[in-house]
């Protein structure tokens, strides 16, 4: 099964408190079915199976310009071939 990386971030940035497009993002993220979840102020990372992390990448573009997100940047990564 192949693997996938995903880093992204959201716009527009906010120092002083997390945006809802952010909070909305970091929780589909956090609900996927992934592995080595990290969620930063500045980026984010997740791993898992290439099914899992394009349906959480697909939820992840909709939550977070429904929540306001002006600009998604976002790379998805190959990072091997797992176990069946």
């Amino acid at each position: 099964m192949r693997r996938l990386r995903v880093e992204f971030t959201t716009e527009p940035f906010d120092l002083d408190e997390a945006p809802a497009h952010a909070v909305v993002a970091r929780e589909i993220v956090q609900a996927g079915a992934l592995d080595a979840v990290d969620v930063g102020p500045f980026g984010n990372t997740a791993e898992g199976s290439a099914d899992e992390v394009l349906a959480t990448v697909s939820a992840l573009l909709r939550g977070s310009i429904d929540a306001g997100a002006t600009r998604v940047s976002l790379q998805v990564n190959v990072i091997g071939e797992g176990e069946e």
